[in-house]
């Protein structure tokens, strides 16, 4: 019985579609039609040159095993390739599979970051239009735990959160155009960015979503430069409904490129099109711009993610465990969270030390193990310990509340604790002394000297109360 040309098609796509994601699938497979099938030979019509030469990139393997399992070994593909879609000519361009092996061609694809859920790179479309098309499918690249859900809020990030939700609600069309969100590293820029985009697909499935890095962006720049087709390339970035471009700051110095970002921003922005942008320091601290793109990134909001105070911290060590289905004693979690404090990554990542010696080792997670692993964590990082962190381990060194010792009480006791935690924030940490007293009780400069005096002289003349500094000393391993 003679195969029909729609049936085998359809069998290969049921092969191709448990072998590869499925937004590779809608996006390369789904538009191609089966025309024929003569001679063990299935012709199969695509959109364009580019849209040919991409399978042949990235999928030659799998459209060969496919082939062959409904054809035989004698197997041939045929494209019939559209030239344009409102012509009925085509031409047609027959590969003979399995002959056909090309590593190169005309249009070559991104470099795209590593995807942090596979530990692989991944490919994305080529930044050109596909002729044909009116408009193209695009991969988002956006990381699907990096969403809202996963983000915890709280006053060091309330306003960029706020202002990335109104934003997915109503995308280009609130005064949060652009976005720009800035921070130190490991605060959460990148996280957010995501988010943004994620939940604008949500609630907009028809629209463009895009995420890209700045040094991607250049780098596919210089690539349309040397293939002479710059008009492509500001073409597909033109489409986009709403872009996120990471680490916006790599754009300094580089002048034909801040060309080509304006005329694309532009263009987005007239159009309504949505665009958030991440840097490591606020617009007036970005230099070797042109002026007329950094007033551009005055045109929105631009907001700031500041360190996460320690119940932050908490909620985000909470967060993740929960996620992972882990359970950590209390305890655990709160020594975390008070010894990495400007840096959320590092605090994930010390998470992670943890999990993987308890789990390698067939350890118990204790506070003896917390300790042991983060002090190490911290030395190697050389992360200077906090006001915090000291307040915590001297109220647990005599076991008291951490309110008490910021409370106004004249307690014997309870004094004696705060001058301890005042001396050692002098003696182990940076801060100043005005900074050391707002945080003890808001006290004073002059308050935290005469307690520096106190506690130097009880040293000398109490035996007891050497004791306790030499082993509160212990516990902050210092």
């Amino acid at each position: 019985m003679k195969k029909k040309h729609t049936d085998v098609w359809e069998k290969c796509l049921k092969v191709i579609k448990d072998n590869i994601p499925m937004q590779a699938y809608k996006t390369w497979f789904e538009p191609i039609n089966p025309i024929k099938l003569e001679n063990d030979i299935l012709t199969i019509q695509v959109p364009s040159q580019f849209f040919y030469e991409w399978l042949e990139e990235n999928y030659i393997g799998l459209l060969k095993k496919t082939i062959k399992k409904e054809l035989g070994g004698m197997g041939k593909l045929e494209y019939s390739i559209i030239v344009d879609n409102s012509s009925k000519n085509s031409k047609v361009s027959s590969v003979n599979y399995p002959a056909t092996d090309r590593r190169a061609t005309q249009n070559k694809p991104m470099n795209m970051p590593l995807d942090i859920n596979k530990g692989k790179s991944r490919d994305i479309p080529n930044p050109f239009i596909i002729p044909g098309l009116k408009k193209i499918k695009v991969e988002s690249q956006l990381v699907e735990t990096y969403s809202f859900d996963n983000f915890i809020e709280g006053d060091c990030n309330r306003l960029a959160r706020s202002a990335g939700w109104a934003i997915s609600e109503n995308p280009g069309k609130t005064a949060f155009n652009p976005l720009l969100i800035y921070s130190n590293v490991g605060l959460g820029k990148t996280h957010l960015a995501h988010a943004i985009g994620l939940q604008v697909k949500s609630n907009f499935p028809d629209k463009t979503v895009l995420y890209v890095k700045m040094d991607q962006f250049m780098n596919q720049y210089i690539d349309s430069v040397r293939n002479n087709n710059q008009n492509d390339f500001v073409h597909f970035y033109q489409m986009i409904d709403t872009l996120i471009v990471d680490d916006v700051q790599f754009i300094a110095g580089k002048e034909k490129t801040q060309d080509v970002f304006f005329h694309i921003f532009n263009h987005l922005h007239q159009n309504n099109k949505q665009i958030v942008l991440t840097s490591d320091k606020p617009p007036v601290e970005l230099k070797g711009l042109e002026p007329r793109l950094l007033s551009r990134f005055k045109w929105g909001l631009a907001a700031d993610l500041q360190i996460p105070d320690l119940e932050t911290r908490i909620a985000i060590l909470q967060k993740k465990l929960y996620k992972d289905g882990i359970e950590m004693p209390y305890d655990v979690i709160e020594y975390l969270a008070y010894s990495i404090t400007t840096n959320i990554r590092e605090m994930e990542g010390a998470l992670i030390s943890i999990l993987a010696q308890s789990t390698l080792n067939k350890k118990i997670i204790d506070l003896e193990l917390a300790k042991r692993m983060i002090d190490k964590f911290v030395k190697n990082t050389t992360h200077e310990i906090s006001i915090d962190y000291i307040q915590k381990v001297v109220c647990d060194y005599f076991d008291m509340p951490l309110e008490a010792i910021n409370s106004k009480t004249r307690k014997r006791e309870i004094v004696q604790a705060r001058q301890l935690a005042m001396f050692f924030s002098k003696k182990h940490t940076k801060n100043s002394l005005a900074t050391i007293g707002l945080h003890c009780g808001n006290k004073d400069h002059a308050t935290v000297l005469h307690a520096c005096r106190t506690v130097n002289n009880l040293v000398e003349t109490d035996k007891q109360f050497r004791v306790y500094v030499e082993e509160i000393n212990k516990k902050l391993k210092i």
